[in-house]
């Protein structure tokens, strides 16, 4: 039976965490029966995407990304193009869509996922020009991934800190959307497009959220008080906040957004600019991912 060539494409930095064991762990954990293993360690931002660009001419047919979702997002959007399968060694601060798709946080028990070789097809976001996974928005997460890019401190830690320090001088925003048609207009403090269910560490914003359904879920946090901050953060937890007086959900293929300001967006965790106007759309079923027998 012959091998399948699979390239771990490892980024040193995501989630604060040493990865320079990661090659031996996969050498003593990976199917030596079924692949031959290639690593490549990144070195700058958009170096993944590069990795994965000339991985395309060099007949490697799974391409780990080893780290968190904004790895994930370089490797998948040139996997997904190339139609080629995409892995995850789940190594990021949030870790939100290797979470709902249920890939262990144990790096061993990843790699024994991968060995059995299940895969899925899953729908994948657009935002203007750029593809998304997981989530993408913009508002306060928008914002405070802004902030967080230029804090050293990686880490769910490092980000409560900034988030509890910049949300007492947020102020939310009004946004026109039309959603496969229907106009609305909405007063919000975070504007999130979920692929999955959850920003990450299991902080859900849309806990019916489908990977498979060809639907985007536009979640819209409403103005709230700050008093009301821990019951959004337990709504969230608990994979409640479909049931919140706090959030609004709706469901839709095609979105279009337009805002007060040019500002911060978010793709996957990692800051953008971008312009008052934004669209939005989902493929269905165009990226092919190992995922557990589940």
């Amino acid at each position: 039976m012959s091998k399948s060539n699979i390239l771990f494409i490892i980024n040193p930095i995501s989630g604060g965490k040493d990865k320079m064991k990661i090659p031996g762990l996969i050498d003593a954990t990976l199917d030596r029966s079924k692949f031959n293993p290639n690593f490549s360690f990144t070195e700058y931002i958009g170096h993944a995407s590069e990795i994965a660009e000339e991985a395309s001419g060099k007949n490697f047919d799974i391409i780990v990304a080893v780290g968190g979702d904004g790895t994930i997002n370089e490797i998948a959007t040139k996997v997904m193009q190339q139609h080629k399968i995409l892995g995850i060694i789940p190594f990021g601060s949030g870790n939100g869509l290797a979470r709902f798709l249920k890939i262990p946080m144990n790096t061993v028990k990843a790699i024994e996922v991968i060995n059995h070789q299940h895969t899925l097809l899953i729908d994948t976001g657009k935002f203007n020009d750029k593809h998304f996974f997981n989530m993408a928005g913009m508002g306060f997460d928008a914002h405070i991934s802004s902030v967080f890019a230029g804090n050293k401190s990686r880490g769910l830690t490092g980000y409560l800190r900034l988030g509890l320090k910049e949300v007492l001088d947020y102020k939310a925003q009004v946004y026109h959307l039309n959603i496969d048609g229907v106009d609305y207009v909405k007063k919000a403090f975070v504007i999130s497009l979920a692929n999955s269910s959850q920003y990450g560490n299991n902080a859900h914003i849309s806990p019916a959220a489908s990977i498979t359904d060809g639907l985007l879920d536009v979640c819209i946090v409403k103005e709230f008080p700050m008093y009301k901050l821990p019951l959004l953060g337990y709504e969230m937890v608990r994979g409640i906040t479909n049931r919140s007086d706090l959030v609004e959900i709706i469901r839709g293929k095609q979105i279009k957004i337009t805002r007060e300001n040019d500002d911060a967006i978010h793709i996957d965790g990692e800051p953008f600019f971008m312009g008052k106007e934004i669209a939005a759309s989902i493929a269905p079923l165009s990226l092919k991912i190992i995922t557990p027998l589940i």
